[in-house]
């Protein structure tokens, strides 16, 4: 079950159960904050791919396992954070080349990303337009 969006400081926050149909409410989600920027085309591809990311190679996948997006405009800039839950992460590619290109996709599409950790499990994966 999702949970009611939240605004704090104009940054809206959405937890989502960590299953792959779960990801295109994701999408919705910033959808509809986003209201038809011009960029919005762009930033939905950018969290899907992240949030994908957060369903296979997270903790998150767990039975019961939650993934967080957080999403507003900083400096002139939407920032949107994907929280998972951590856990080992070796990108690789897959051995039939159909996967494995999500963080690139990212990094063409987003003036800058990154990922980082919080020492307590939990993982931030974001990215500015």
């Amino acid at each position: 079950m999702q949970h009611a969006p939240s605004t704090s400081s104009g940054v809206s926050c959405q937890v989502f159960p960590a299953t792959a149909d779960q990801v295109p409410a994701a999408r919705r989600f910033l959808a509809t904050i986003l209201d038809g920027c011009a960029f919005t085309g762009d930033a939905v591809l950018c969290l899907s791919e992240i949030a994908t990311n957060a369903l296979q190679h997270s903790n998150s996948a767990r039975p019961g396992g939650t993934f967080s997006i957080r999403a507003g405009f900083q400096h002139g800039r939407l920032r949107v954070e994907v929280e998972d839950e951590g856990g080992r992460w070796e990108p690789r590619p897959a051995s039939d080349g159909q996967r494995g290109r999500g963080l690139l996709i990212v990094a063409a599409l987003a003036a800058t990303w990154g990922t980082s950790c919080d020492g307590a499990g939990a993982r931030v994966t974001w990215f500015e337009i």
